[in-house]
């Protein structure tokens, strides 16, 4: 069985989905039963193959930037899952100094700008990177990632509009699990292929197999090598499935069982586990070993959450407000 991408990248592919499926429901568990985690709690649990995809269609130090289902791609950024339970738990040692908590992660030095809990407000922002890079002049491109919920705001339609006109580094991705919260993208618009949403500022827009790692890597390639060139901003709609429920308190009564279960015969890490075992790629004891050396990181993720410190008090302020006055403010 031949295939576009060498054996190095299906193993890279099966361990980060591995990663991201663990560490969630490792989180789920300890959110649910045991009461470590609180707040609001919104899992990437099916949503995997597009986080794995866009990693290796892209540069490290191209910017990623996304709404509040932010864990997964916080991790294949390469944010420790260390910081990022941590984080959960609200500890000092956390990618957000226990600040952020499961919506806000962030990190600056790899690139991964959040996390953010306003429904859109991350999309302004990712054209804002976009610009950034533009005017240093860089080569990097801005990996701006919203919901079908989100593709509704009307931060969008200016934000394309700006993107276009200015030809912009930006890959705008919605990530279309089907549901904004507990609604379906058919009962939000007359448009339900969100892609085309793309045809009104004349930008390039696609529709793209969300439960595939080889199609999401290709379509994010081929959008970035034409963002990078010059060509400005792809609209990318990538269609996958959250097996959990918007957030972890989510009671799911607006699908059936069955749907999901359709869904998870489709399940990404099987697909790419599939392909590996077929080209002979790994063995399933090799598998098994990559599985279980995941397991034993997330396993210690937990154990330095739990055993690391709370925020200081004199941790309030910080990073809220300045100390210094602005150099361009008159009195």
């Amino acid at each position: 069985m031949a295939t576009k991408f060498s054996k190095e990248t299906y193993l890279y592919w099966y361990e980060l989905m591995q990663l991201i499926r663990q560490f969630e429901l490792m989180a789920e568990e300890k959110y649910k039963m045991e009461g470590k985690i609180r707040g609001f709690f919104h899992a990437y649990v099916g949503q995997e193959a597009i986080a794995a995809g866009c990693m290796t269609a892209t540069q490290q130090m191209d910017p990623f930037i996304t709404g509040y289902r932010d864990h997964g791609l916080a991790l294949a950024k390469g944010v420790s899952a260390n910081s990022c339970m941590a984080e959960l738990y609200g500890k000092a040692t956390g990618c957000a100094k226990g600040k952020g908590g499961s919506m806000h992660f962030f990190s600056k030095e790899l690139a991964f700008f959040g996390g953010h809990g306003i429904v859109g407000a991350q999309i302004g922002t990712g054209a804002g990177l976009a610009f950034a890079e533009k005017y240093k002049g860089t080569n990097n491109v801005s990996l701006t990632f919203f919901g079908d919920g989100a593709a509704r705001q009307g931060m969008v339609n200016e934000v394309f509009n700006l993107a276009m006109t200015w030809k912009l580094p930006v890959i705008f991705i919605c990530e279309n699990n089907a549901y904004a919260m507990g609604t379906s993208v058919e009962r939000t618009s007359n448009v339900h292929d969100i892609y085309k949403l793309a045809d009104a500022f004349e930008m390039p827009g696609d529709s793209v197999d969300g439960m595939s790692c080889e199609a999401v890597h290709e379509a994010v390639a081929r959008a970035v090598k034409r963002a990078r060139e010059g060509g400005g901003p792809t609209l990318l709609e990538i269609k996958t499935y959250r097996y959990k429920g918007h957030s972890i308190s989510d009671p799911q009564k607006y699908r059936t069982k069955e749907e999901v279960e359709e869904y998870k015969q489709r399940d990404p890490i099987i697909q790419v586990q599939n392909t590996i075992l077929k080209n002979k790629f790994a063995t399933q004891e090799e598998l098994d070993a990559i599985s279980k050396r995941v397991e034993d990181v997330v396993v210690e993720s937990v154990k330095f959450a739990e055993e690391s410190p709370w925020p200081s008090d004199d941790e309030v302020l910080k990073d809220v407000y300045i100390d210094q006055d602005y150099p361009f403010i008159v009195d």
